[in-house]
């Protein structure tokens, strides 16, 4: 289960993910600022049952960018309906981890054929967007939390996409209004929870799952915002049990 590397060019950025495992498709989108190769753990774990592509949007990890793109977090959707197109996995459910979570929401409401299912993994964004200095607080209230093997292939992940994409996106959710789209995301959705995260609060997670109908909230106890690196095996479990029961 190593898996391979798959480029394809979208919208004239060549665009990298990780492939990993056999079975019906699962989509990854990381966080702000993170690449693929911070979500080996988890990935195996979905991997037993998926085949896992982690993906890595413009400018992050192994994707190629441009000057001032992403400039925003629609940009992100864009490109990731687009990709989705390429590789032919338009309609396959979708895993994001942090602001990939709220990628993911923009993706169902304004693309609704692009995915059939959503697992929401420490979203960002909705209702509470912060500010910079706020998030980057809470980051810091964080780090000591998780995983000290973690450090080194974040900071690899946060020194390739460099500060001015991290800040112009991260000043983006203060203006990115995906909470009027929640109600009308169609695509069953998984939110998970971590019971320990300082960066996205209980009481966030919990508001979205008010205003995406029939959504449900997995809690990891204990769970950091990192959950798909602390706690990839209770991640992975709660995401392929919700798999399998819309999938019946």
């Amino acid at each position: 289960m190593s898996g391979h590397a798959l480029y394809v060019t979208v919208r004239g950025l060549r665009t990298h993910a990780w492939v990993r495992g056999e079975g019906p498709p699962l989509v990854l989108v990381p966080g702000l600022g993170c690449a693929s190769w911070m979500y080996v753990r988890v990935s195996r774990e979905l991997a037993r049952s998926r085949t896992v592509y982690v993906y890595d949007p413009p400018g992050h990890g192994r994707s190629a960018g441009r000057p001032g793109f992403p400039g925003q977090i629609e940009d992100l959707t864009d490109h990731l309906a687009a990709w989705l197109e390429v590789t032919g996995l338009s309609g396959a459910p979708v895993f994001g981890h942090s602001l990939g979570g709220e990628v993911i929401f923009d993706l169902a409401a304004r693309y609704p054929h692009a995915t059939s299912a959503l697992v929401a993994c420490a979203p960002t964004g909705i209702p509470e967007n912060p500010s910079v200095r706020v998030q980057l607080a809470r980051l810091l209230r964080d780090l000591p939390r998780e995983r000290p093997g973690l450090l080194c292939p974040g900071v690899t992940a946060y020194l390739r996409s460099g500060p001015a994409l991290m800040y112009r996106l991260a000043q983006d959710q203060s203006r990115h209004h995906t909470g009027p789209l929640l109600p009308f995301i169609g695509a069953p959705t998984l939110l998970l929870n971590g019971t320990r995260d300082p960066v996205i609060q209980s009481w966030t997670v919990q508001a979205i799952c008010r205003a995406i109908p029939h959504a449900l909230i997995r809690n990891v106890e204990g769970g950091t915002h990192a959950l798909t690196d602390s706690f990839p095996r209770a991640v992975a479990r709660f995401t392929l049990d919700f798999l399998a029961s819309i999938e019946e």
